[in-house]
């Protein structure tokens, strides 16, 4: 798998705003003659269109993505190390947050549950609701260990205790020596199914 996107740029470069620099001491009017008669004059108007021309070649939008026969062998690992550095850094410059339903998240962090006594959640957005951001770190957090677990190689191994099966040769006495810590893969994998659904669920909310 190849992955190219570039970052969109603005490729438009008005002749007003090039006025603007030329007669920096004062505001200007753009119907003022003064104005009228230098881009006239000077063509900067025809300028700017053919910059933008030029620009617009050199910087275009460019998305690149080639997909080898082998990456949906197994979708999920090759999809989940992309995904999480992505999460990792969409919580680092994140600037806002989107709205993050109470069932989601502990109950230590859900609408009034610091004391302010606030329970209607159409009122997430007032001063008294002082858990709104910590409920979008919270719900990030999650998706980031799901997709750490997902990217390793083998994210069930702290859970399966070889120690008296790898001595027995014999298969089927090996099989049944397997000591497994089935409460702790079962939470293992109840937390990796929620990370996995609060992704589905908030994936249009992923935006900086």
């Amino acid at each position: 798998m190849k992955i190219y996107i570039n970052r969109p740029k603005n490729n438009w470069l008005s002749p007003y705003a090039i006025m603007e620099k030329v007669i920096f001491w004062r505001e200007i009017d753009y119907d003022e003659p003064l104005v009228q008669n230098i881009l006239k004059s000077t063509k900067l108007g025809w300028f700017c269109d053919k910059l933008y021309t030029i620009r617009s070649f050199f910087n275009r939008d460019i998305k690149y993505i080639h997909i080898d026969p082998w990456d949906a062998w197994s979708l999920e690992h090759t999809l989940s190390p992309i995904i999480l550095p992505i999460l990792q850094e969409l919580k680092r410059v994140k600037n806002g947050a989107p709205f993050i339903a109470d069932e989601d998240v502990p109950k230590n962090l859900r609408v009034g549950a610091k004391g302010t006594g606030n329970s209607d959640v159409h009122k997430l957005f007032e001063d008294n609701d002082n858990t709104f951001f910590e409920r979008y770190d919270y719900i990030l957090d999650e998706m980031i260990w799901t997709f750490t677990q997902l990217s390793m190689d083998d994210h069930e191994a702290p859970f399966y205790d070889h120690t008296e099966s790898s001595k027995e040769p014999d298969l089927n006495k090996s099989v049944r020596k397997l000591k497994v810590d089935r409460k702790g893969l079962k939470a293992h994998n109840a937390r990796i199914a929620n990370g996995l659904r609060l992704f589905g669920k908030y994936y249009r909310s992923l935006w900086d």
